[in-house]
Order: structure tokens, then C-alpha cells, then sequence
């Protein structure tokens, strides 16, 4: 998520929050498990989250394959 301005500020246990803020100032913040292979549902989980801040456009690329 570097590539759309997100940093790593914080990780409990095996999650990761990430959050980057706009240029009007609001914070964005998504939690995501640090996993080297993750569940299906749960990379739907985490695409329906960030497609609250992330165009899903741009976003689908790195979920799916044609």
C-alpha cells in the first residue's frame, strides 16, 4: 500500500495498522493481517475496506489476475 501513501504506525501481534493522511487533513486507516498467505474472504475483507480510500480501478490489479 506504499504506492498509494500508506506507512506502517503500529503492529500488534500479527496485524498491521497502516494509515496515511490527506491533503485535507483526514487520517485513513486500514488494519491487515501480516501473513505470508491469507484466506480468501479475508482479502475481501481487506479490499472492501480499502476501497473506501482507494479507487477499486486501481486496486484490482493487485487482487486479481486475468
Amino acid at each position: 500500500m506504499r504506492g498509494f501513501g500508506f506507512e506502517v504506525i503500529s503492529r500488534r501481534g500479527s496485524h498491521m495498522k497502516l494509515q496515511r493522511t490527506t491533503p485535507g487533513g483526514d487520517r485513513e486507516t486500514l488494519t491487515v493481517p501480516d501473513h505470508r498467505e491469507l484466506d480468501t474472504g479475508t482479502c475481501r475483507a481487506i479490499l472492501r475496506q480499502a476501497t473506501k480510500y482507494v479507487p477499486l480501478a486501481q486496486l484490482a490489479p493487485l487482487f486479481y489476475s486475468d
